[in-house]
């Protein structure tokens, strides 16, 4: 099957010559398509979102890692390209735990509420010793490029917020279209940035569309009875 090689060679290495200087990998373009449509699924609370996302994040993962994997399309972004290796890990537990929850509710593959002060408490604490203790490896594993400190900081966030978010959808949790906007307001900057066009424009359109899923399930809280934490369909998600 030499021509299958042939074609991911082709879809690896294609890309679109934007200047002399400048060039956009197709794998950026479609990786985050898939992107969309994951979060799109997962507005519609349909276990599809996670296979479809797991997809787009093999794609990015080759793309962020950029000069690191010889590619010549700029700075690797250690945070973003770790953090979609944690998403198909993620994602691999959501997609069980949706499928888990419709097969045993007969029903929505996920009922959406608030996390508890105590899951808010814990879940953001852990957050932040994360992001200190991502700066610093971060940091350490990208001493070879020329960034500045903030370079880090922000991809500390970005990769653990975006696990964050991933986990509280997973869960059912309406706070997780609020992580993903946090994370976005630092994600366009630092793509920018790092001339990430393709990404920093979907980055743009996603912060929009989380606000509207965001508003969506936000509607499902206040009118969806709580899902019952005795029911077997919630055990995944309680």
């Amino acid at each position: 099957m030499a021509w299958i090689n042939d074609l991911l060679t082709w879809f690896y290495d294609a890309r679109w010559q934007v200047t002399d200087t400048q060039a956009i990998y197709w794998r950026e373009i479609v990786g985050n398509a898939f992107g969309l449509g994951s979060a799109l699924f997962g507005l519609r609370r349909n276990a599809w979102a996670w296979p479809v996302g797991i997809v787009g994040n093999v794609l990015l993962l080759t793309v962020f890692l950029g000069q690191a994997l010889g590619n010549d399309q700029g700075t690797p972004l250690y945070g973003q390209a770790s953090r979609q290796v944690f998403f198909i890990i993620t994602s691999g537990y959501g997609w069980w735990a949706w499928r888990r929850n419709r097969k045993a509710s007969g029903g929505p593959a996920v009922v959406p509420h608030w996390a508890t002060t105590r899951q808010r408490v814990i879940l953001g604490s852990a957050a932040l010793l994360a992001v200190a203790a991502c700066f610093l490896i971060f940091r350490e594993i990208g001493a070879g490029f020329p960034v500045p400190w903030w370079y880090y900081l922000a991809d500390s966030w970005i990769f653990v917020g975006s696990i964050l978010a991933t986990y509280a959808m997973a869960r059912g949790w309406v706070e997780f279209w609020l992580c993903w906007i946090a994370v976005d307001l630092v994600g366009v900057p630092e793509l920018l940035h790092f001339r990430y066009y393709p990404s920093a424009v979907l980055y743009a359109v996603y912060a929009a569309f989380v606000i509207w899923g965001f508003v969506v399930w936000l509607r499902l809280s206040r009118t969806t009875p709580p899902p019952r934490l005795d029911s077997p369909a919630m055990e995944t998600v309680a």
